[in-house]
């Protein structure tokens, strides 16, 4: 199996560079030799590549930047990978894409199931929506994979954001009405090279698998208790900081205006990918805590 893998330094990325290599030949590349503000351009690397797989790791995820920046977003997460996956079809390859919980509105009492109806509230989860419907579009096969809350020992994410901000102030107002489930990069590469596996020995049976997933660490939180958690879980590690978990101020979003709204329920039905795929999704805080006693390890907390 010959892997192209885009996006090869974000949080997801680098840990698929890990996950993907042990079942192929892969190809990573970052920015410098994908541009994807220039979505043909990337015609000609697909074609020289000639891979039989596509993991598109690359997004615009500055989910606020994007309110003013509709053009880059638009190019980023809705035109190239419709056009990797017009490639990806004329070749005969697969491609694997993320999305978002972004593309619900958040109204659904219960968790959300791929049949829901999208109806993002955003630039971003419109263009990742947009992006979505481009690869359906195309006949390319693909797994279309929908994650949230994502988070890594490398990169920004909330989880690091609220350490830093921990070491600074002598209390945090977190958003305690916005439900979801922290995923970490780590399980998302995991769970993808286990899919890829599966598709790879499921011979003529794989088309079958073709088709948009939810994927996510299983249980659910919120932004304000997932705060305490890891402000939690960085103290019995030794990290000293001015504002411990009972120093965390729940507040409702409507006190925190951002320039695009979230959803207030973002959690995922991921029973379709556990079951088509034969995995157990972890607690979120399975992942979290790994994070947590890396950054320890790293002397980084």
């Amino acid at each position: 199996m010959k892997i192209l893998l885009l996006g090869k330094d974000g949080q997801v990325g680098w840990e698929l560079q890990r996950a993907l290599a042990p079942l192929g030949a892969l190809h990573a590349c970052g920015r410098a030799e994908a541009d994807f503000a220039d979505p043909d351009s990337l015609r000609a690397l697909v074609r020289a590549v000639a891979p039989d797989v596509i993991v598109n790791a690359a997004a615009y995820t500055a989910v606020d930047k994007a309110e003013g920046d509709q053009h880059a977003a638009h190019a980023c997460n809705a035109v190239a990978p419709g056009v990797l996956a017009e490639e990806a079809a004329t070749l005969g390859a697969w491609l694997v894409h993320y999305s978002t919980d972004y593309v619900f509105d958040g109204s659904k009492e219960g968790a959300w199931v791929e049949t829901d109806a999208a109806n993002p509230l955003s630039v971003y989860g419109r263009t990742k929506y947009d992006g979505e419907e481009r690869i359906r579009a195309s006949g390319a096969r693909h797994l279309i994979l929908r994650t949230s809350w994502v988070f890594a020992a490398r990169g920004g994410n909330f989880a690091r954001t609220m350490l830093r901000l921990a070491k600074e102030r002598e209390s945090l107002n977190v958003v305690a009405d916005q439900h979801g489930a922290p995923t970490g990069a780590e399980l998302l590469a995991d769970a993808t090279a286990l899919a890829l596996y599966r598709v790879a020995v499921s011979g003529g049976e794989a088309q079958g698998l073709s088709g948009t997933y939810h994927l996510a660490a299983s249980g659910g939180t919120t932004w304000h208790a997932y705060a305490r958690h890891v402000l939690a879980q960085a103290q019995g590690h030794g990290a000293v900081l001015k504002a411990g978990p009972g120093a965390v101020q729940p507040i409702a979003a409507s006190a925190y205006p951002t320039p695009a709204v979230r959803p207030a329920n973002s959690r995922l039905n991921c029973s379709k990918f556990c079951a088509s795929f034969g995995l157990v999704l972890p607690d979120w805080r399975h992942h979290v805590n790994r994070m947590i006693a890396e950054l320890s390890a790293q002397g980084n907390l």
